[in-house]
């Protein structure tokens, strides 16, 4: 389980204040310290950290989770002889990173997204190169990174954030808006040059033709596509399809279909973009939402359709099939017009316009462990993100989850699943909300991401929930102004030393 965290926070001063354990700390009569006791010392010592009126914003990327498949970014976790100092090769490897951890990338990063086992990054420059990857690349889902030692070949493992190079045309006017990562594919939206899709297309997801026997393995393979009714505004890669929102308010989907999350009224693959009917015929579309093999969207006055997979109740409002071909309208009571949506594996989660999160379908659904189950959505307390007399005004504003966990930000908090230290230190299950001590500041929507930093008063906060990290791996990573969250479990072995 990996976690990419995109923060703009503000530089920090750091003051030592009063004498810490590094300092006029007690020894046994006649002994004195070693060099190397005085310097755990140090390390322990407190650290206080302000920020001055002149303080200016500074975009970091923070990262931690399950790091053996290359996902963090960070090489020395995975061969820790990799690293520039003299004694990396006498360290463990790290499988699991417990706490934020910077990620030395000095691009301004404004979208990420995270995959089965890897993670991209793009930002809105005019520079040659706009996005990087790091992490499982078996698929070339990460594009053809090029053999140090065999020029001819390329790397099933990137280890570090790495250009990604795309066939653009005009790459200096050209900017990438958002990434979206599914279980072996990727897609990624420019402004003015389509979407491109890179990785597995056994099915269709990348939106071409499927080849037979197509090896994926370092490949070059960049597909592009354009043939939409309007510009593409949003892209969302489910588990092996991908759906595609236009500024026309439309829906598009292309890959795998065996449980209807194509919802083109059939359960075989797509290997085409193809615009979605049924109850969303008409219907003006503002956000669609996807991560495993059940779907949903939202509409502008606020109405939720859903189709896919069913098998968790996420559909059992309107049918007691566990496939759903075609999007039907969720005529839930008590909801109101909803804001976002966020739809998982087993179970979904909506936003109302009053900023009350409302859950349901099967798992670990944020209001503790008599509530495995519902076809209907129950509401999370308000009071479990931060609402009381003393803070009135606490609404959450966003919401995203993964295969089996959830996030949320508000003015104050954010919340999510467990697992492989996701949560800066915890690995434990946890079927409530949980306050998360992180500084939030979110970059513009776009499903993958999540910020992090040491809260401060008048900033966003954390909380989370979900399962033990024996399961998928979830990676997150945020942005101001907007965020999602994606997940997927690490996948193959381990790397090995890079050629």
């Amino acid at each position: 389980m990996a976690v990419v965290t995109l923060a703009a926070v503000a530089r920090l001063g750091r003051r030592l204040s009063g004498l810490g354990p590094g300092r006029g700390h007690w020894t046994a009569a006649g002994r004195s310290r070693s060099r190397r006791e005085a310097a755990e010392a140090e390390a322990d010592a407190p650290v206080f950290q302000y920020v001055g009126e002149r303080a200016t914003r500074a975009d970091r990327i923070f990262v931690w989770g399950f790091s053996f498949s290359g996902a963090l970014g960070v090489p020395t976790f995975v061969l820790p002889g990799s690293g520039p100092q003299p004694r990396a090769g006498s360290r463990p490897r790290r499988r699991i990173q417990p706490v934020p951890y910077r990620l030395e990338l000095d691009q301004k990063i404004s979208s990420a997204a995270c995959g089965y086992g890897f993670t991209l990054l793009s930002s809105k420059t005019k520079d040659i190169t706009k996005v990087w990857g790091m992490g499982l690349n078996k698929d070339s889902q990460l594009g053809f990174h090029r053999s140090r030692k065999d020029k001819t070949r390329g790397y099933e493992y990137v280890l570090e954030p790495s250009p990604v190079p795309l066939p653009l045309d005009r790459p200096q006017e050209t900017r990438v808006l958002q990434v979206s990562c599914g279980r072996a594919h990727s897609l990624v939206l420019t402004d003015g040059e389509g979407v491109f899709s890179m990785g597995n297309n056994s099915y269709g997801q990348c939106g071409r033709k499927v080849v037979e026997n197509e090896i994926y393995s370092e490949s070059h393979r960049v597909h592009r596509m354009q043939d939409f009714d309007g510009q593409v505004v949003q892209v969302a890669c489910g588990q092996d399809h991908s759906l595609f929102l236009t500024d026309q308010g439309e829906v598009y989907s292309c890959g795998w279909g065996a449980d209807g999350q194509t919802g083109l009224g059939h359960y075989n693959i797509t290997s085409t973009p193809t615009k979605l009917g049924g109850d969303l015929a008409g219907v003006n579309v503002v956000q669609v939402a996807t991560y495993g093999d059940c779907c949903l969207a939202v509409s502008a006055d606020g109405g939720l359709f859903g189709w896919g997979n069913s098998e968790y109740l996420q559909l059992a409002s309107v049918t007691d099939s566990t496939q759903v071909n075609v999007p039907r309208c969720l005529p839930f009571s008590g909801v109101g017009q909803v804001k976002q949506a966020a739809c998982g594996g087993t179970g979904c989660a909506v936003l109302n316009g009053e900023g009350h999160v409302f859950v349901w379908g099967y798992g670990i659904l944020g209001k503790g462990p008599n509530l495995l189950e519902t076809a209907l959505p129950e509401m999370i307390p308000p009071t479990l993100f931060g609402l009381s007399e003393f803070n009135p005004g606490v609404q959450v504003s966003r919401i995203r989850c993964g295969l089996s966990h959830f996030a949320a930000l508000t003015s104050d908090y954010a919340w999510g699943a467990h697992g492989c230290g996701v949560w800066c230190g915890s690995y434990g299950d946890s079927g409530q909300v949980l306050h998360l001590n992180l500084l939030l500041d979110l970059l513009e929507p776009g499903p993958g991401l999540r910020t992090a930093w040491p809260a401060q008063p008048g900033q966003p906060q954390g909380s989370g929930w979900g399962p033990r990290g024996s399961g998928p791996a979830v990676r997150w990573a945020a942005l101001p102004t907007a965020w999602s969250g994606v997940t997927g479990s690490a996948g193959g072995g381990s790397p090995s030393s890079p050629g």
